[in-house]
């Protein structure tokens, strides 16, 4: 491991110490950091355990779930199809969903326009999750359970449900946090003519090597399965048992927004290949130029999350202010407005279990968390602010 990544190796140690913090006060069952920097592993710590009622220790190769990192794998999926001519930005979805050229408004009215493939990839589709709890839509999504595991039928049935639901805005006038990437699944799906998972297998995790990295955990990896809590009453319960899990079987609905599990170092590999403008030890899945396109703010007007997100929607993997948003990342437009030591231009994403990953291209950094905590969402966007502070505070040599 390199000391000579730019990092003061003194500082980097914070981050262990504030990580071991959290899990003494009960707030984290453990965690395992990575940062790459400058060609190599900059910092690697392990803490606490991955299974609190085995007293299982965090070890390196530990498998987690990665729920809505699944996101950017599912993008990258979608513009790998655009990069061959098949698919477009600016295509209306209905082009490959009939059944989404007929979709209306709760009040009955029709969209100001037709939702397209970019709406899907920076949530302004007009779709929503029902774990919002706003609006009678997001009720509608709770009641039938949309983008489920264990929907019969899948995907399709998925998409046959969406078709006989109300969009919950327009599309392009609204930010918010949806099914949409799932409906990217979808057209994957429909697009390349396999599944959205074997898509995935053979398109991304298979030439990036990232081979423990899947949409289940089969059983003779089922010892490195960390267990997944949630905060209840400001201690851990036990959410999702790795013994019992429903990710231990393939699922009947392929999530492309959360179905995957894997670990730190895989993940990490996905981040270099973005890191390397799409490319991974002479493997390239995309052309720079498409990367650039990814990581680009795509928000109408070039607005903040802030800006288009509705008073009260405060669900975010990232933050809102002085944040933008890609092809299936949030991207940083002001640090100074995210008020929180950084880079224009770096983007990111996190899961519903706490784990994040942010890429800066300009201080050729990638950074993995990983760890199994259901919590808040403002809880959740305070540790990603801690540890995005305490690695670039731990930065001796800056390149931006």
């Amino acid at each position: 491991m390199s000391n000579v990544s730019g990092f003061c190796p003194g500082r980097l140690a914070r981050i262990p110490r504030f990580l071991e913090s959290q899990v003494a006060a009960g707030a984290l069952p453990g965690a395992l950091t990575l940062i790459w920097r400058g060609g190599g592993l900059a910092h690697q710590s392990l803490v606490g355990r991955i299974d609190l009622e085995r007293d299982l220790p965090m070890r390196e190769d530990a498998i987690f779930r990665l729920y809505s990192m699944t996101k950017p794998v599912t993008a990258v999926a979608l513009l790998m199809l655009l990069e061959e001519g098949r698919i477009a930005l600016d295509d209306a979805v209905s082009k490959f969903i009939p059944g989404f050229a007929g979709l209306k408004l709760a009040d009955g009215s029709r969209p100001h326009r037709a939702m397209t493939v970019l709406d899907l990839l920076r949530h302004t589709a007009g779709l929503t999750y029902g774990f919002h709890n706003r609006t009678p839509v997001d009720a509608a999504y709770r009641a039938q359970k949309i983008a489920e595991m264990d929907t019969a039928g899948g995907l399709g049935a998925m998409i046959g449900q969406l078709e006989k639901l109300p969009l919950e805005y327009s599309p392009g006038e609204a930010w918010i946090y949806s099914v949409a990437t799932d409906v990217l699944g979808y057209l994957v799906q429909l697009v390349s003519g396999r599944s959205c998972a074997d898509f995935v297998r053979e398109k991304i995790l298979a030439p990036l090597k990232m081979a423990d990295t899947d949409f289940l955990v089969p059983e003779e990896k089922r010892d490195r399965f960390a267990a997944c809590y949630a905060v209840e009453d400001g201690k851990l319960d036990l959410f999702d048992d790795p013994a019992g899990s429903n990710f231990l079987k393939a699922p009947a609905l392929e999530s492309g927004g959360g179905g995957l599990v894997g670990t730190a170092a895989d993940y990490l590999r996905f981040c270099r290949m973005l890191l390397g403008k799409g490319e991974l030890e002479g493997v390239r899945l995309l052309s720079p130029k498409t990367v650039a396109l990814m990581i680009a703010n795509h928000l109408p007007g070039g607005k903040e999350i802030v800006d288009l997100a509705p008073v009260g929607n405060m669900f975010n993997e990232s933050g809102y202010r002085g944040m933008g948003f890609g092809l299936g990342v949030s991207v940083t437009i002001d640090p100074v407005r995210l008020g929180i030591p950084g880079t224009a231009g770096e983007f990111a994403w996190g899961g519903m279990a706490s784990t994040a990953f942010f890429v800066d291209p300009k201080e050729d950094i990638a950074v993995v968390f990983m760890t199994q905590v259901i919590t808040d969402s403002g809880q959740r966007l305070r540790l990603r602010r801690d540890l995005r502070t305490l690695i670039y505070s731990a930065m001796s040599q800056s390149h931006a």
